[in-house]
């Protein structure tokens, strides 16, 4: 009769298998969001947007911008559902909550971006602060695979390996964002944001099959 109870009844600290694969299915759909409004927004948008030179940003602000601006909000929706994700399931040490911070301040700054609408507006006044949300971008999306590598490896051990492979891309993909000329921005953004949903797709794979069974 005491160990019916013991597994019927909730144990503090214990892990929830349905909120991972719930948290798992977000950060999926996230993705998928991201990549249907970059496919779809340029239809939207003035029929001079450029996909090799103009940046995805140039979608989030001016007419149409609601569809580019729904994916963002998705894509951070994503990046706080595995926050959510790596708190109830704690794989690391100072490292992994480190992680779960960065991922957090991640969702922060896609929302403030997809809400700031700084370019492709032709508004020139107020205080820009794009270019800064994207060095914040670049550090922390090497920052979180990094950090969560090794605490991804318990779950599935093809994780590390991958993870570190997908930051040193993002770092490589992010530096030539920034260091290209004018006229190839948008499509080197859209490398770098591909590996980005990478990420985010690998991290959602190690809470999908976290989620398959509870955890104590």
């Amino acid at each position: 009769m005491r160990t019916l109870m013991q597994n019927t009844l909730y144990t503090p600290g214990s892990e929830r298998s349905g909120l991972l694969r719930i948290l798992a299915v977000i950060a999926f759909a996230g993705v998928l969001a991201l990549i249907l409004g970059v496919l779809v927004a340029p239809f939207v948008v003035p029929a001079e947007y450029n996909w090799i030179s103009d940046s995805i940003s140039d979608l989030a602000a001016g007419q149409g911008e609601i569809v580019m601006d729904v994916a963002l909000y998705g894509f951070a929706g994503a990046l706080f559902a595995l926050a959510l994700a790596a708190a109830h399931s704690h794989l690391g040490r100072n490292g992994w909550t480190a992680a779960i911070f960065c991922l957090v301040l991640l969702a922060v700054l896609v929302v403030v971006i997809g809400a700031r609408n700084e370019y492709g507006d032709n508004d020139t006044g107020g205080v820009v602060i794009h270019t800064y949300l994207v060095y914040a971008l670049g550090a922390l999306f090497v920052a979180v695979p990094v950090l969560m590598s090794a605490g991804a490896s318990r779950e599935i051990a093809w994780a590390r390996p991958v993870l570190l492979g997908l930051a040193v891309l993002w770092a490589i993909s992010s530096a030539i964002y920034l260091l290209s000329p004018d006229h190839i921005d948008g499509l080197t953004e859209r490398l770098a944001g591909l590996v980005a949903c990478a990420i985010v797709l690998v991290l959602g794979a190690v809470f999908r099959s976290r989620g398959r069974y509870p955890h104590r």
